[in-house]
């Protein structure tokens, strides 16, 4: 399966816990369902132009919601904790605020 960067890099997850994270120079990302952690590290490293030491991966489950009667879920999604070399930044963090 032949994904750009763009398609792979979903959106950045800023919450409490990503955001002390930040301070460990980690940074996380909601990322394809089907891509890898090489794939990962090469969208990171394309788009932000940064040196990537690990990449950890997690599938977030779906879990379920009730309105009303009716019941339902919340989307499945994957996470990855992208690890960055010392003294690299991704500054698209370093404004947001929660």
């Amino acid at each position: 399966m032949n994904l750009i960067a763009h398609d792979i890099i979903i959106r950045p997850v800023i919450t409490e816990k990503s955001s002390t994270l930040v301070e460990l120079n980690k940074y996380t990302f909601e990322v394809h369902k089907s891509a890898n952690k090489i794939q990962i590290r090469q969208a990171i490293e394309q788009i932000f132009k940064v040196k990537v030491l690990s990449v950890n991966t997690m599938n977030v489950s779906a879990k379920p919601k009730r309105m009303g009667a009716f019941i339902g879920k919340t989307r499945s999604w994957k996470k990855a904790i992208v690890a960055l070399a010392e003294g690299q930044r991704i500054e698209f963090f370093e404004g947001a605020s929660i």
